[in-house]
């Protein structure tokens, strides 16, 4: 099944993107020991990964915030490696990426 990120999930990765950005910059704030452009590039597989795992397997992810985000079907699949979460809607012909949103914040705010 395809996998269909909303205008919502391209303003997270963006988001997502800006703090992994630092990993990859060469400039002179960011020390040369800090920077890890590995880890930018793993974040993107990590994403394509849950993609790819959520289009097979839509069932799989947890559906643990749908009584207090009130979205019947709602899902969330976590990446693997990194505290984000991917929340997505299975559709009939496909998945419906609503955020991909870092672990640790309110998500039911």
């Amino acid at each position: 099944m395809s996998v269909a990120p909303r205008g919502w999930r391209r303003t997270d990765l963006e988001r997502t993107r800006w703090r992994f950005h630092w990993y990859r910059c060469p400039i002179a704030q960011v020390p040369a020991e800090r920077r890890a452009p590995e880890a930018a590039l793993g974040f993107i597989d990590a994403l394509e990964q849950a993609y790819s795992y959520i289009g097979r397997r839509p069932d799989a992810g947890s559906s643990r915030y749908v009584g207090e985000l009130n979205l019947p079907g709602l899902r969330f699949w976590r990446l693997k490696k990194y505290p984000h979460l991917v929340f997505y809607v299975e559709r009939s012909d496909h998945i419906d990426v609503w955020r991909v949103l870092h672990g640790m914040r309110d998500i039911p705010s």
